[in-house]
């Protein structure tokens, strides 16, 4: 059979691979799409995406129960757990399909199924009609990663749960423990709580949320205390012992082991690369913990073969992939784009409240040797936020003493995730205190936390 030759091989077709091809596309190569899977990849189908209309639910579930804080009356709420699936199912199918139309768009080759590269500049896929064989002189590995499974701690669909059983679930938990307290076990704690599980969340760092600054953490975990969950940092779930019906999980703090019975597992420890299968090693490709070694541009090592997103390693985060997937089509198109800055891409986590950050957290500034100001600012202060209902918040900035550089962001409360794409875009451009200040914020928003913080780093906050 004749090998199809192309300019560019992607593999994988998530928020990495799909922009990678479409770009690609835009700059005249020749390109292959390979999926095994859906198109739009985990973030579309079984992660970003649809975790968000999960949560869209249960926070409009919150409001109708406080429906008298705000004059209203809403009786015998309730909800239909299958219905609350179902749509975040849709959600997820509409952007699946979207993303088929827009490789099509930017005719983009696509092929369904398993790719290996048996050598350089080959790519074979094994789909269900048989083996194609293609050829390009770039190939791009976009494979991302999936749930770490601890021993012991192995998912079954029953009462041990991955994030793909807790997307779809057969029913709702009674007594949860969610193992893990990164942003994928904070976002299913929120919900399943939300909705009235009773939630146990289990972090083995010192601190939930331990990527975040010190403080958002402490601020977040006080909140989830107060809706109810409980949490217990510095401990470890050792083992599970699983009967019909339920789960008894061995937990381990300050060296004591305690027995704890729960109907629900979730476990979100964490994930690992997908590198299995696709003839990394005989290429000569480096992988290490499970994931591909790039430089700062993507590039392998390996001449003509490069590796973005979550197989290339953290941030996990799907704008990420998508921005190494723009760059490296441009790299291969014969441009000279910049460097991605992992420093510079924020995180969000949508669990109720909200948690945003870019940049350094104030430890991490310290250890990095800067002389900082730091500025603070409640949403308690905010009038907008009193107006919503939503006065339980902080934003946080962190500044370089000598130079006026923003450091860091970081925010807890309503709708930061939006707001955080001020501080990303001040980054980018390399702003200073002085140009945050002399910056107009519309009122009455949310926005104007951000202004007020940046003026408390500087003694200068008006409304505080």
């Amino acid at each position: 059979m004749a090998s199809q030759s192309f300019d560019m091989i992607v593999i994988g077709a998530g928020p990495g691979g799909y922009v990678a091809a479409i770009r690609g596309a835009q700059l005249g190569l020749k390109v292959a799409v390979v999926e095994r899977e859906h198109m739009g990849g985990i973030c579309l189908n079984w992660g970003c995406i649809p975790t968000k209309a999960l949560l869209r639910s249960s926070e409009i579930y919150h409001f109708m129960q406080r429906a008298k804080d705000y004059g209203l009356t809403a009786e015998k709420i309730g909800y239909d757990l299958d219905a609350v699936v179902k749509r975040s199912r849709g959600v997820a199918k509409q952007l699946n399909s979207g993303v088929t139309h827009l490789l099509k768009k930017n005719k983009v080759t696509a092929f369904m199924g398993e790719a290996t590269i048996p050598a350089k500049g080959k790519v074979t896929v094994k789909t269900d009609k048989g083996t194609e064989e293609l050829t390009a002189k770039n190939i791009v590995i976009a494979t991302g990663a999936r749930a770490r499974e601890l021993p012991g701690l192995e998912a079954d669909g029953d009462c041990v749960w991955t994030y793909k059983h807790a997307l779809v679930p057969s029913r709702m938990p009674k007594k949860l423990l969610v193992i893990g307290s990164g942003a994928i076990g904070i976002e299913f704690a929120s919900f399943y709580n939300t909705l009235g599980a009773d939630t146990t969340v289990v972090e083995v760092m010192d601190r939930i949320l331990p990527v975040e600054d010190e403080e958002i953490s402490k601020f977040a975990k006080k909140q989830f205390e107060k809706q109810g969950m409980t949490i217990r940092e510095k401990t470890m779930v050792k083992h599970l012992d699983r009967a019909k019906g339920k789960v008894t999980a061995h937990i381990e703090q300050n060296g004591k082991t305690t027995k704890e019975e729960f109907d629900t597992v979730i476990s979100a420890v964490g994930i690992v690369g997908n590198t299995e299968g696709l003839g990394l090693e005989a290429l000569g490709v480096k992988v290490e913990r499970t994931h591909v070694v790039v430089d700062k541009h993507c590039r392998t090592g390996i001449e003509g073969v490069y590796a973005i997103g979550d197989i290339a390693g953290a941030p996990w985060l799907a704008h990420k992939a998508s921005h190494e997937g723009v760059m490296v089509a441009e790299l291969i198109a014969g441009g000279h784009p910049h460097a991605v800055e992992p420093s510079s891409i924020a995180g969000c986590t949508y669990c109720h409240p909200q948690v945003a950050s870019v940049g350094l957290t104030e430890a991490k500034a310290k250890e990095a040797g800067y002389k900082i100001k730091v500025g603070r600012f409640p949403f308690i202060g905010n009038g907008k936020a009193i107006a919503l209902g939503e006065p339980e918040g902080m934003v946080k900035t962190i500044f370089d003493e000598k130079t006026g550089e923003l450091l860091g962001a970081h925010m807890v409360g309503a709708e930061v995730t939006e707001l955080i794409q001020g501080y990303v875009v001040g980054r980018q451009l390399e702003t200073t205190e002085e140009d945050l200040m002399n910056t107009v914020f519309p009122h009455p928003t949310l926005s104007e936390m951000m202004h007020e913080s940046v003026l408390d780093a500087y003694g200068r906050a008006i409304h505080f």
